[in-house]
């Protein structure tokens, strides 16, 4: 057996990303590309669109639509391009999402809990309800892939509403697992801890504005929770997501993989 072949997802699958024009979506997207798959993001970010679309040439295999998650419509017209632009679905990667509010749960607003609610965990039903019959039309079974986050296994607090929607996810996934798999779709979800980037440089200084010490410190904090001392990496969550979307990963569904240098607690 040729066990480096089974490592890799076969040529040809039609992937779609959700928060796939930048950061980790993006990774993944060009992850996929390498492997030889023609991908379709979406993302509410209308220059991160365009600047596919300025580098086509040099990634034809990755096409966009601007669109909000949260919005059925939006959904809607992103399956209608994925349909056009890839004529079917092997793969859904439900990345998109926001750290939201950071503060007490005394302090937070509804309007930012709702809207936590809305992008990070009602857009994954909303994608996931639209993927799942074309899913069922793929050669050799479908891969539904969640990103939650190691929030979604521990907690975290003054990060509430982010936590419990990755909470959320773990239970969909689970779910989705048991409810699809008689249809030969796998459903897993992906819990990255602190990864490095813009996103957890913003979420970083946040809190360490709250507690009213220095960045660094805050940093410094952060770091000593994870045994591995250091941070994961873009190109890890995404190798993740490619195993899982593998042959390798053929007997995987139901599962929450931790990719995280083995974060102790937040």
């Amino acid at each position: 057996m040729d066990y480096l072949k089974l490592l890799a997802p076969p040529a040809g699958l039609r992937v779609l990303i959700t928060g796939g024009a930048s950061g980790i979506g993006l990774t993944i997207a060009q992850a996929f590309v390498s492997t030889g798959a023609r991908v379709h993001v979406c993302d509410v970010d209308a220059k991160a669109i365009d600047a596919l679309s300025t580098h086509a040439t040099e990634s034809p295999s990755i096409t966009g639509t601007r669109a909000d998650v949260s919005n059925k419509a939006d959904v809607a017209r992103v399956f209608d391009d994925v349909k056009r632009e890839l004529g079917g679905l092997d793969v859904l990667i439900n990345n998109a999402g926001i750290a939201g509010p950071t503060g007490g749960i005394d302090e937070i607003e509804s309007d930012d809990w709702e809207r936590t609610i809305d992008i990070n965990l009602n857009s994954h039903y909303y994608f996931s309800s639209q993927a799942v019959p074309m899913l069922r039309e793929a050669n050799g079974g479908g891969v539904i892939v969640f990103m939650s986050s190691v929030a979604g296994r521990l907690g975290y607090g003054f990060r509430t509403p982010y936590s419990a929607t990755k909470w959320a996810i773990v239970g969909l996934a689970k779910s989705l697992a048991i409810e699809l798999g008689a249809d030969n779709i796998r459903v897993n979800a992906v819990q990255p801890g602190i990864v490095k980037g813009p996103r957890m440089e913003g979420v970083i200084a946040a809190r360490a504005k709250q507690l009213n010490i220095s960045y660094q410190e805050m940093e410094a904090r952060y770091l000593e929770k994870i045994s591995l001392r250091r941070m994961v990496t873009q190109e890890e969550i995404a190798a993740s997501v490619l195993f899982l979307s593998s042959p390798a990963g053929s007997a995987i569904s139901g599962q929450a993989l931790s990719v995280c240098g083995n974060v102790e607690t937040l």
